[in-house]
């Protein structure tokens, strides 16, 4: 048994296709190759059952109670329910002690208490409160070239829109 389960674990081991028989792959590619001979392959896929214990068994469907009565994989997936609910009852599940830290910032609070004015988009504000320079609305700037302007409307007209 112990040999058996290393092979199933060696990626580059062949397995053949259930819906070409043609074809061998390589165990790590095997579940891709899967999926897309299936949808290659609907006539086959439609005679054919997948396992509940490993996707990659592909068991006429006739056979499929007798193969899972019998599958390999059965057994590890049995075994790891029965450590599951081992452990669920050993584990003791204690409430969270966690608390919210206490908040010492109140946002409203400092607004009032804010000496500086607040930032507003084109207004010069870096020389402070009592420079006549902080009134000053800053010119646009613009990277076009002399002579050039930015066109008032678009290159189009949207299907939509009456024109005028």
């Amino acid at each position: 048994m112990e040999g058996t389960y290393i092979d199933s674990l060696d990626p580059e081991k062949l397995l053949q296709c259930p819906y070409d028989k043609n074809h061998q792959i390589r165990a790590c590619r095997f579940p891709y190759h899967l999926i897309k001979c299936r949808k290659n392959h609907p006539d086959v896929a439609s005679k054919l059952a997948t396992c509940p214990f490993n996707a990659r068994h592909q068991v006429p469907r006739a056979e499929i109670s007798h193969h899972i009565s019998s599958c390999d994989d059965k057994s590890c997936i049995e075994q790891d329910v029965v450590n599951q609910t081992r452990n669920l009852g050993q584990e003791t599940l204690t409430e969270s002690t966690w608390q919210c830290p206490p908040c010492d910032e109140d946002w409203d609070k400092d607004l009032w208490e804010q000496t500086s004015t607040p930032f507003v988009w084109g207004t010069a504000n870096f020389c402070g409160n009592n420079s006549s320079a902080s009134n000053i609305v800053m010119e646009h700037k613009s990277n076009l070239a002399s002579g050039m302007r930015v066109p008032k409307s678009l290159p189009y007209v949207l299907p939509w829109k009456n024109s005028k």
